[in-house]
């Protein structure tokens, strides 16, 4: 089975047992498009039709899952900024998402100012992985091998900003080797080069880069988190691996046009904060390595800005312009 195809038969493993439908006073009264700005089989990508096929089950409408990938996220996320504020077209992103103006020099849009974010749905670690057939079997080794030849490493990067690009820069400063750094256009297709040997190493979230360590198709080497994570108790952390400043969670939110009605916005994260809570949906996410949580209003608003911070400090710190 591909990654993708595991992906989204992970995703549709939620039960269908829905509960009566609720009243539609407010929203939704027609079908609604959420737009994933990634390419399908990504973390992303998954997140959102997992919260997409509860939506649709718990309203009675149709929720489609639009993936307009390119840009590093902000085609899609131009799409949602500029579109009718009515609720019916909504964006599920992850953390890289708030980052564009920090990486590209025009993107067209600002994510924090140009989206409105209604809630946050789960957290999770990056998992970092290398191509099985490179001898190198720990993070001390690769760190060695990489530091003696460093034009034999690659590190692929699915998205300009995100979690496992954070990730990536912390680990090469840790190991003090100037290797190559490869843009993708989201996870997938950086996790078909890591596969065929185009490239060594890839940092990404862990929902996504599991199953083909599962499958033997990739050896990972560790978790970016200070504990281990039950989904995968035999992967050491890179606390553990002598790596602790290694240590970028990625996130998923969903978004809104700007001037969305707060009524509208106040219904949308009602319903993400029922299903959140939902024990099916829990042991689905957290089987798929991500910690479900529900954060909306002032308190997710400070932790975007935290975040973004925390980014922009470190990107500077690695010398990374905007291009």
């Amino acid at each position: 089975m591909t990654t993708r195809r595991a992906l989204f038969t992970a995703a549709a493993a939620v039960p269908l047992a829905a509960p009566p439908v609720l009243g539609q006073s407010v929203w939704p009264q027609r079908p609604v498009r959420i737009v994933v700005p990634f390419a399908a089989g990504g973390s992303v990508d998954v997140m959102a039709r997992v919260v997409a096929m509860r939506l649709q089950e718990r309203t009675g409408q149709a929720f489609t899952v639009d993936n307009r990938a390119g840009a590093n996220g902000t085609i899609g996320g131009i799409a949602v900024s500029t579109a009718t504020p009515d609720g019916y077209t909504l964006l599920i992103s992850a953390s890289v998402q708030t980052i564009a103006r920090l990486v590209m020099r025009n993107p067209g849009y600002d994510p924090l100012t140009d989206l409105k974010p209604i809630a946050r749905t789960g957290e999770g670690p990056c998992l970092i992985a290398s191509n099985p057939n490179r001898p190198q079997r720990t993070m001390a080794e690769v760190k060695d091998a990489a530091r003696a030849n460093p034009r034999d490493w690659s590190f692929g990067v699915s998205a300009l900003g995100s979690a496992g690009h954070l990730s990536t820069i912390q680990f090469t400063r840790a190991i003090g080797a100037d290797v190559t750094l490869v843009p993708y256009r989201g996870t997938t297709p950086a996790l078909a080069d890591l596969m065929g040997g185009s490239i060594g190493v890839q940092i990404d979230p862990m929902l996504a880069m599991l199953p083909p360590v599962r499958a033997g198709n990739l050896r990972g080497l560790a978790l970016t988190a200070p504990r281990r994570n039950a989904a995968a108790p035999e992967l050491a952390t890179t606390a553990e691996s002598g790596f602790p400043e290694v240590d970028a969670q990625s996130w998923w939110v969903v978004w809104a046009p700007p001037r969305t009605p707060d009524t509208i916005t106040a219904r949308i994260a009602e319903e993400v904060e029922a299903i959140m809570a939902e024990p099916a949906v829990k042991a689905r996410l957290e089987g798929l390595a991500i910690v479900p949580l529900f954060q909306k209003g002032a308190e997710l608003d400070d932790y975007i800005q935290r975040d973004f911070d925390r980014a922009q400090q470190l990107l500077r710190l690695a010398g990374v312009q905007p291009e």
